[in-house]
């Protein structure tokens, strides 16, 4: 496939998760633990087709990374949120930084997967 995906998340077990479920469909993974680690590696990785972001990390939250990225112009990838979190303003901030999905924690290996896969698919065009 030769997808990048970027996975941000100050768990490593979710971060190890969501790393097996990708890697198995063929997904290349570069990891983060935080928004500002995460910030690097995307402007990092401009070849990379998506990132999957926690929202709720130390140091800086994955939509305040988000809205950080986009008001520096450095968003150019979609972003899929995976998080405990299902407030609808959060919902809507990420939105409007960016973010073009939502999943909530814990996640189906299948969703996620086909989240993934349309995301990519977006981004290909």
């Amino acid at each position: 496939m030769g997808h990048r995906i970027i996975v941000i998340d100050d768990s490593e077990t979710v971060r190890e998760q969501v790393s097996t479920v990708l890697t198995g469909a063929g997904y290349e993974i570069v990891e983060a633990g935080d928004g500002v680690d995460g910030a690097e590696v995307i402007r990092a990785n401009s070849g990379a087709s998506l990132a999957i972001c926690d929202v709720n990390m130390p140091r800086l939250g994955g939509v305040e990374m988000l809205e950080k990225l986009a008001g520096a112009g450095n968003l150019t990838l979609p972003v899929l949120m995976l998080t405990t979190e299902g407030r609808p303003d959060l919902i809507e901030r990420a939105r409007a930084a960016g973010a073009k999905g939502w999943m909530v924690k814990p996640f189906k290996p299948t969703m996620l997967l086909a989240a993934v896969q349309k995301l990519v698919a977006l981004r290909s065009r």
